[in-house]
């Protein structure tokens, strides 16, 4: 018989644990070039469930949309972090994400007894928090943080393609395509370029 969804028999609450709220962790971000690492946080009310959430790299854009206001309409609370390109220059792209993780959670306007995360690293918190690979796939909570923070972002570089049309930021959402790349090289790079990822290094050593 197949387990239900977005629960493994060793996630099921243990008698030990705290009862309380759980809030699912995901970020949205560490590949890219240009922009951002964004994290979501949210609480989701059992009460009021959504429908069809899975993995964001899953959905398709009209999907993430759909549910990112069902989310955001439905949700005890939910909270985005992020860490911005300087921050990332000068921590890694790791602890930035951390950073972001830990912002989203610090701005839940409810204080979660325990937080999932999705990965296998835990940023510091003031609560409990349990690291799940391939949570975003398995953990209802996850799941909504990682479509939060993919809309989020993915808006993000819509605003950034108004301001840099030439660059397709609204196309590649600063990931290292062909197109990305060619641009780049062509134009060098704009202030929203994470100066410490390779690809853009090598344009700035170059010009």
């Amino acid at each position: 018989m197949r387990s239900k969804p977005f629960l493994k028999p060793e996630q099921a609450q243990l008698p030990w644990d705290a009862p309380g709220l759980i809030a699912g962790v995901d970020e949205a971000g560490r590949g890219p070039l240009a922009g951002p690492v964004v994290a979501a946080a949210v609480i989701l009310d059992p009460r009021n469930p959504v429908e069809g959430l899975a993995d964001s790299k899953k959905l398709s854009a009209n999907q993430r949309e759909r549910l990112f206001d069902l989310i955001c309409a439905r949700a005890l609370c939910c909270a985005v972090g992020s860490a911005s390109v300087e921050e990332i220059d000068a921590i890694n792209i790791l602890q930035a994400t951390m950073l972001a993780m830990r912002r989203a959670v610090e701005g839940l306007r409810l204080t979660p007894a325990k937080v999932l995360i999705d990965g296998n690293r835990i940023p510091v918190l003031n609560v409990r928090a349990e690291a799940i690979v391939g949570g975003d796939a398995l953990v209802a909570e996850i799941s909504a943080a990682s479509i939060i923070a993919k809309v989020h972002r993915d808006r993000w570089c819509a605003q950034l393609d108004a301001q840099y049309p030439d660059y397709g930021f609204a196309r590649h959402k600063g990931y290292g395509t062909a197109q990305h790349l060619a641009a780049l090289r062509r134009l060098g790079a704009c202030p929203e370029h994470r100066r410490s990822f390779a690809p853009v290094t090598e344009v700035l050593h170059v010009r």
